[in-house]
């Protein structure tokens, strides 16, 4: 059954997400996807810092632990 989507898609421009949140992918599962950009998964654990951009609409996120 999947998940009901409570949150406009890219209403911030940050996010902090966790381990469990990943795979990591823009639009987050929560966000409602009839207005936004297509799926794209972003390799959040590999990158420098913990942080990285949605390469479509520039939402950054930033890994907690």
């Amino acid at each position: 059954m999947s998940q009901t989507a409570t949150a406009p898609a890219n209403a911030e421009k940050r996010y902090t997400v966790s381990r469990s949140d990943l795979p990591l992918s823009c639009p987050l599962p929560s966000m409602a996807l009839w207005n936004s950009h297509p799926r794209v998964y972003l390799p959040i654990e590999d990158a420098p810092g913990g942080d990285v951009q949605c390469p479509y609409c520039g939402s950054h996120f930033v890994l907690a632990d």
